[in-house]
């Protein structure tokens, strides 16, 4: 196995670990029935400032990443998230629920999601500098281990949940975490110039035509293409987020087990590589429509799942959504390269993902409320993902007219 090769299995194996993050709905059943005082739209303030502070990391991992090496940045994040989930499994309390609450807040949401974002970006940053060809396609098997991390953990989680205590599974998950990170950091960094394997001769080529368009990022933000691509990542992180949040709950609701809401994940995992592979062959303007209306068609057939009854509708729907959600990112990545160039990718890319700040706001706060106020139903939630998927329509076709005039 080449160098470079490694390098991005061992990036996937560890966004794999990361992707603990798109697991947080199956935290939320055994933590309500040990706190039943907790509200949905208490427990999503969680997984919100979990996608806030994964924001913000990705940022400071960028500008660290100007001084320091990608792999220290890694170790870093593994100290945090390895601080965090021990945290919640001592102070944790079914006697102190208010006090527990915040305590989740602070050491899941910030602590886990700032650990999580830090580590995110190097690895994305460093791993697709040696494919700088074939971008779509790193960023989509890398972020493919982040998508499928829901499921995979999510599935040790609910399994662990039958033996153990939610205290205990925090304080396992912290270790191993933090171990896995520490051991494969060693395989994150960048390419040297003179380092043979980081491109082929065809790669060398498309390199030296993507360093004309080196973007700083104050350069970057005066663009439209920055900020139409930007509005493009919210629109679809909201929309993903919808259903993110309550996956196992949605499964519950419309009679099924609640691991099976992490079919979601599955097809976050596929929708990453797929996108991905689809923006290396047919272009980003046809990779970003097609995954806008992925999200538009997951919309109405939930709808349609939804009004009639049908679980195997719901069931069609959810995977459509969660191909949307996975692709941006991957899209975003591939496409923040393709418009600004490899040098300052590291942090255009991690002030691009900050996008998911007002998504994670929207989202699942707007979920929550709408089940709240529906009286338990998700048909709220499901017409919302049309609208948000036609928005994502007619911005990803408003971005295709500003490209093809630069």
């Amino acid at each position: 196995m080449t160098g470079k090769t490694s390098r991005l299995a061992g990036g996937t194996v560890l966004l794999l670990f990361l992707g603990l993050i798109y697991a947080w709905s199956i935290f939320r059943a055994p933590l309500t029935e040990l706190f039943p005082e907790w509200t949905p739209t208490r427990l999503s303030v969680t997984f919100t400032l979990s996608m806030i502070f994964f924001s913000i990391g990705g940022v400071v991992s960028g500008r660290l990443a100007l001084k320091i090496q990608h792999k220290a940045i890694v170790r870093l994040s593994s100290i945090l998230i390895l601080i965090g989930f021990i945290s919640i499994s001592i102070f944790l309390d079914p006697a102190e629920g208010t006090r527990s609450l915040y305590i989740l807040y602070v050491f899941y949401g910030i602590f886990g999601g700032f650990g999580v974002g830090l580590s995110y970006n190097a690895i994305v940053s460093a791993i697709t500098r040696w494919y700088p060809g074939r971008t779509g396609m790193a960023s989509g098997l890398l972020l493919f281990g982040f998508g499928m991390g829901g499921l995979v953990l999510g599935s040790v989680i609910n399994a662990l949940t039958g033996i153990t205590g939610i205290a205990s599974i925090f304080m396992i998950l912290g270790v191993v975490m933090a171990v896995i990170l520490l051991a494969l950091s060693f395989l994150i960094g960048i390419p040297k110039a003179d380092e043979p394997e980081s491109e082929s001769s065809s790669e060398k080529i498309e390199a030296s035509i993507s360093a004309i368009r080196d973007y700083p990022l104050s350069k970057a933000i005066r663009t439209s293409s920055f900020w139409v691509l930007f509005l493009w990542s919210i629109a679809m992180a909201t929309g993903g987020l919808l259903v993110i949040n309550s996956a196992a709950n949605i499964a519950v609701y419309f009679g099924a087990f609640a691991v099976l809401g992490l079919i979601v994940s599955v097809f976050n995992g596929i929708g990453r590589l797929t996108l991905g592979l689809v923006f290396d062959r047919s272009g980003r303007s046809n990779a970003m429509l097609i995954n806008s209306l992925l999200m538009l068609s997951g919309g109405i057939v939930l709808v349609l799942g939804a009004v009639s009854g049908h679980i195997l509708l719901v069931f069609i729907g959810l995977p459509l959504i969660g191909m949307s959600y996975g692709g941006a990112p991957t899209l975003t990545s591939a496409a923040t390269m393709s418009f600004f160039g490899p040098k300052n990718f590291s942090l255009n890319y991690g002030v691009a993902v900050t996008a998911v700040v007002p998504a994670a706001i929207i989202g699942p706060l707007v979920s929550s409320r709408l089940q709240e106020i529906s009286g338990g139903s998700y048909l709220t939630t499901f017409v919302m993902l049309i609208i948000i998927g036609a928005a994502t329509v007619i911005i990803s076709l408003i971005l295709s007219a500003i490209r093809k005039s630069v």
